[in-house]
């Protein structure tokens, strides 16, 4: 019996438009926060780093973002009455459930690959900013095959050769100096002996 009245209660609770969220996925929330008299709407935009396995209203989801260096993490109930909507931004694809591990990355490594998207979650990723590229149609006329210019060979016989020119020889600076240095070296050996 009084399994039946939470699950009543929790049943009451539950939103039934709710996007379907995964680990890896950039999301933004949009969470109302009164403060005082006043209300606003705060977003708070960051990477699904977890979903818990709650049923109903129980379930929770985890948002990480890099705030100035620092890390943050917050934690959201799915079917919270204070979350107005969530916006999905990014899917990014990964094999785990969990990705605490992006804790320990900085930089560049925290990137994740990006998810194909098919049909469905484009419609679905309405105010994503990559949008469908139109495709372009397929004619049934014949393809027309651009020929590429072929070269005209010509006969060896017409070929002109090239003459060499003779090149005039200069001797190096350098060879006068190994000249004069190659006497000097049996003069030395002629003292030794």
């Amino acid at each position: 019996m009084a399994q039946s009245i939470l699950d009543h209660v929790s049943g009451a609770a539950v939103k039934k438009e709710v996007p379907d969220l995964r680990p890896g996925h950039v999301i933004r929330v949009h969470q109302r926060i009164k403060e005082g008299e006043k209300e606003r709407v705060q977003i708070f935009e960051g990477l699904v780093i977890s979903l818990n396995a709650g049923s109903k209203a129980d379930k929770t989801f985890s948002v990480r973002k890099v705030v100035e260096g620092v890390g943050v993490e917050k934690v959201f109930p799915l079917h919270s009455p204070l979350i107005e909507k969530i916006e999905i931004v990014k899917l990014g694809k990964v094999r785990r459930s969990k990705l605490y591990y992006m804790r320990d990355l900085e930089g560049k490594s925290t990137r994740l690959q990006d998810e194909d998207l098919n049909e469905e979650d484009k419609k679905f990723l309405k105010g994503a900013k990559k949008k469908a590229e139109p495709k372009e149609e397929v004619t049934a006329e014949e393809p027309v095959v651009e020929e590429a210019p072929v070269a005209e060979e010509t006969p060896m016989e017409e070929v002109a050769t090239v003459e060499e020119a003779p090149v005039a020889e200069e001797a190096p600076a350098t060879e006068p100096a190994a000249e004069e240095a190659a006497p000097e070296a049996p003069a030395e050996e002629e003292n030794k002996a």
